[in-house]
């Protein structure tokens, strides 16, 4: 390969040349040049033409397809703000925890690669060099789990798989709210799943939380009519995780690991587990399968991203509904 080719089309701002040459030095394996092409455009973004789009693509493509080593160094110092998604959840998608471990640095970053690596079913319980208070979750999906919607990263694109759809019962008319419930703690979480949607992009939530069922909780959203279907425990999580994880438009995505941890503090915060936090995945599963979790619409065609949930605790009477939206604004 040319080695003086990065430096010229760097030197000439020629940021079309740098995305075709990070592409021939991807098929042809050069890491070393990724990483140098990485290493020019960061020097001259600093002073002055803007490059970064060239360096961001480079750390991509090292955490997709480079080796280990490369990969590793790519999560560690690379910027995920500007990526398809996490760098971390990108290198562990094509990257097994036995090839970064050696490489990625102690600290949160590396148990975040393997908590992502757990997603894809690994079970990493028995490797003490992570550090799991990162998310104070196992190192492995618990059977009562199921399967969450995991991102595929390719060179150009992301997939990031949507729940699948529910059978909602037909739609009926809201009674008067019930009465709202002091339990600040499960509306937070619930609210928390959204975040990105609403802070760094276009979209629009509210939680509520109410002394009654999971209609009672829709109408207190202000909702004259809906429509509700009964999910699984494990379609609730998937959904919960879904959402959490995804930035939503243009927010930042937070990566399945942090879209898992938000899903099972959501079952602690409405089931009472919160307080002894954390708690052995066993009694986190048997909360999410005593609590009753319905989803849920108005019988509108959904438009961009669309997150409904209700949740309803029997033994308290107690029940929590969800909803926001967000859209691409071009």
């Amino acid at each position: 390969m040319d080695e003086d080719l990065t430096r010229r089309l760097v030197d000439g701002g020629d940021l079309d040349g740098l995305l075709r040459r990070i592409d021939d030095l991807c098929t042809a394996g050069d890491w070393d040049g990724l990483w140098e092409l990485r290493d020019l455009c960061h020097e001259a973004t600093e002073q002055g033409p803007a490059l970064w789009p060239g360096a961001a693509n480079a750390e991509y493509r090292l955490a997709l397809e480079g080796d280990a080593p490369h990969a590793a160094r790519a999560v560690d110092e690379g910027d995920s703000r500007v990526a398809l998604g996490p760098l971390a959840e990108v290198a562990a998608s094509t990257h097994t925890w036995g090839e970064l471990a050696p490489h990625l640095r102690p600290g949160p970053v590396r148990a975040l690669v393997a908590y992502e690596r757990a997603l894809r079913g690994e079970d990493l319980r028995a490797d003490r060099s992570i550090d799991t208070s990162v998310f104070d979750l196992p190192l492995r999906v618990e059977p009562w789990e199921g399967t969450y919607p995991l991102a595929t990263y390719e060179a150009r694109r992301a997939i990031f798989p949507t729940p699948a759809l529910h059978e909602l019962f037909p739609v009926r008319a809201l009674e008067d709210p019930g009465r709202p419930t002091a339990d600040l703690l499960a509306t937070d979480a619930l609210a928390e799943l959204t975040r990105p949607w609403t802070t760094e992009s276009n979209g629009r939530g509210d939680v509520v939380g109410v002394e009654g069922d999971h209609l009672d909780a829709i109408a207190a959203l202000g909702l004259a009519s809906a429509r509700a279907g009964r999910i699984t425990p494990d379609a609730a999580l998937e959904l919960l995780a879904w959402t959490a994880a995804s930035g939503g438009a243009h927010g930042r995505r937070r990566g399945m690991a942090a879209g898992r941890f938000n899903a099972w503090w959501v079952v602690a915060a409405v089931s009472g587990l919160a307080d002894d936090w954390p708690v052995e995945p066993d009694a986190v599963g048997d909360a999410a399968a005593r609590l009753e979790w319905f989803a849920w619409d108005t019988d509108e065609p959904p438009a961009g991203w669309s997150f409904r949930i209700a949740v309803v605790d029997p033994l308290h009477s107690l029940a929590w509904a969800a909803m926001a939206n967000d859209q691409r604004l071009e």
